[in-house]
């Protein structure tokens, strides 16, 4: 049972507007709602407003081929993040655990995009290839330790929910800064000036960002030292075994890493008309590399949590002796492997149930992402300007709308119960889109009644682009709602001092499914057309309902077996 003491602290702390407040106010608020913008600004320009920037410079598209391959630093940002998670920059140190990557990579990027600026694109194609490789590696880098940093330093005032909700605002926000208002920025200033621009903000960000809080004086952050006599007492495993364990491990990761090396070496070095398609590669070895990286490592982690757990192999309690001077084996069984250790010996069978629910929690709404300039340009007819209006302006304030509702649901009705309603909306909403393949009846009805059509006509637009506002709108605010809930529990199930590693594995497998079953998706669409497709993607949306439903369960359990308060409950502290 909880003790007096926290039951008061619970009373005193209810739910609601003065708790969003609270959190909202913290400093660690503002500075998460930085770094989210930081995130999110290189994603958009290395990988879409530089395209356009392309085009009006009369690039060959054919030339432009190797720029695809920037996508792949977002794709794999895992197999870097044991060095983010463990590794320390000589004199950086100093910043912070986490600040000692986040702010040189910010500054970094602002230098790049300002070089960038005064190059053209036509007679300096190779410079800017190099500086947009560099540039996405540092946006993926500082990534992996932004969201450690939010997950270190995450408190019971600034809870882990309302950080991670306030982090996606400031990406859906920048996306549209470097996305559809870069575009009419360059419009009118050029495409120099408007990178320049961007490129002063996230120096300013990177600056502002040596100011933020420090994990370590949370103690969320284990020291090296530390870690490594811990291996070595009573009760921990054999070093011979843990040698074995990592050479397990880091052959598979070799191996993903030579596979990923491989193919940018021949992408780079090959002629246009024969480098290999980076989409086909990601669809083809993605699952492969995921496989050798997480799944594989998983099993090789639960192996030394057995042996230890039986006492087989282990240290004898005469035979602790401390850390042996950090030898190089276990800095890297410290940074590969014990991230897994400890997830995996921390969540036991649950991580079956877990492992589920990330890899079909965004599938009703992501599987389909590839079609869906096909079917609003092909299938519906729209103009390029009708669906840019309704997908990213309107459709990204629906998205940011949805993410403030989802982090209001969290601190009122808890984590999971809103984890579990995101899940139930995303896959109704392609009921939505369903009813716009066959015509969209419904949709415009619904559109009439709420007065959304009379609005939409009064700036110039029609029934039709109506329509579709509503039906994207309806969706990216349960995206938003989903979104809100699913980072917020992706974090808190992740441990403080592993969080790079950790996040990184976990967030890797969300988007799995979607990425496997696109082939087979579009065979769909062809035989049974859009509508079918549509209901199909509802019905697979039921199965990461009922795997929510199976998760609240079990923290409700586990909370209940622990004596305190259940983590997904408003009144409780975070799970870390």
């Amino acid at each position: 049972m909880a003790t007096a003491a926290e039951t008061t602290i619970a009373k005193a702390k209810k739910p609601g507007w003065r708790t969003l407040v609270r959190s909202l106010r913290n400093p660690k608020s503002a500075f998460m709602a930085l770094f989210g913008f930081a995130s999110g600004l290189p994603f958009a320009l290395f990988l879409g407003t530089l395209y356009a920037w392309f085009t009006e410079a009369q690039v060959d598209l054919e030339t432009m081929g190797v720029f695809s391959l920037i996508g792949l630093a977002y794709s794999f940002q895992f197999l870097w993040s044991p060095l983010v998670d463990k590794v320390d920059i000589p004199v950086l140190r100093r910043l912070g655990k986490r600040k000692q990557w986040i702010a040189p990579m910010q500054l970094l990027l602002g230098i790049i995009l300002i070089t960038m600026s005064l190059l053209d694109p036509r007679s300096a194609l190779g410079m800017f290839s190099l500086l947009a490789g560099i540039g996405a590696f540092a946006s993926a880098t500082q990534d992996i330790a932004i969201n450690a940093w939010r997950i270190d330093i995450a408190d019971e005032e600034a809870t882990i929910d309302i950080l991670s909700t306030v982090y996606q605002m400031g990406f859906r926000l920048s996306s549209l800064v470097g996305g559809a208002l870069g575009l009419i920025i360059a419009a009118r200033i050029g495409w120099p000036q408007t990178y320049v621009a961007l490129g002063l903000i996230l120096l300013a960000i990177g600056v502002v960002g040596l100011f933020a809080p420090d994990p370590e004086k949370t103690g969320a952050v284990i020291a090296s030292g530390e870690e490594i006599e811990q291996l070595y007492r009573p009760g921990e495993l054999l070093p011979k075994v843990r040698t074995w364990g990592l050479l397990a491990v880091g052959l598979l990761w070799a191996l993903a890493i030579g596979t990923v090396l491989v193919f940018m070496v021949r992408s780079m070095t090959a002629l246009p008309e024969n480098r290999p398609n980076p989409t086909e590669f990601t669809a083809t070895y993605g699952p492969l590399i995921v496989l050798a990286t997480i799944v594989l490592p998983a099993f090789v982690a639960a192996w030394l949590v057995k042996l230890r757990r039986q006492g087989q192999h282990v240290i004898p309690a005469e035979g602790g002796t401390g850390a042996r001077a950090g030898q190089v084996t276990d800095h890297f069984y410290r940074a590969l492997v014990l991230p897994l250790v400890e997830f995996v010996g921390r969540m036991g069978w649950s991580l079956v149930l877990i492992l589920a629910l990330v890899l079909t929690y965004r599938i009703s709404d992501s599987i389909w992402g590839t079609f869906a300039y096909p079917f609003y340009l092909g299938e519906l007819q729209y103009t390029n300007d009708e669906v840019a209006f309704a997908s990213k302006f309107f459709g990204i304030g629906a998205i940011i709308l949805g993410l403030a509702i989802g982090g209001w649901l969290i601190v009122v009705l808890g984590r999971m119960f809103t984890l579990t309603l995101g899940a139930v909306l995303a896959a109704a909403t392609n009921l939505l889109y369903a009813d716009l393949a066959v015509g969209g009846a419904t949709m415009s009805a619904v559109s009439r009644a709420i007065g959304f059509t009379w609005a939409v006509e009064q700036f110039g637009g029609t029934e039709k682009l109506a329509r579709l506002m509503i039906t994207i709108g309806g969706e990216n605010l349960a995206i938003g709602i989903a979104g809100a809930a699913y980072v917020a529990w992706l974090s808190s199930i992740v441990a403080k001092g592993y969080s790079a590693v950790q996040y990184a594995l976990l967030a890797s497998l969300t988007l799995l499914v979607g990425t496997l079953g696109r082939g087979a998706l579009g065979e769909m669409i062809e035989e049974r057309g859009y509508y079918f497709v549509f209901i199909f993607t509802a019905l697979i949306g039921v199965v990461a309902v009922v795997l929510c439903v199976l998760e609240w369960i079990r923290e409700a359990r586990a909370g209940r077996n622990s004596g305190v308060v259940a983590p997904d409950h408003p009144d409780a502290r975070p799970a870390h």
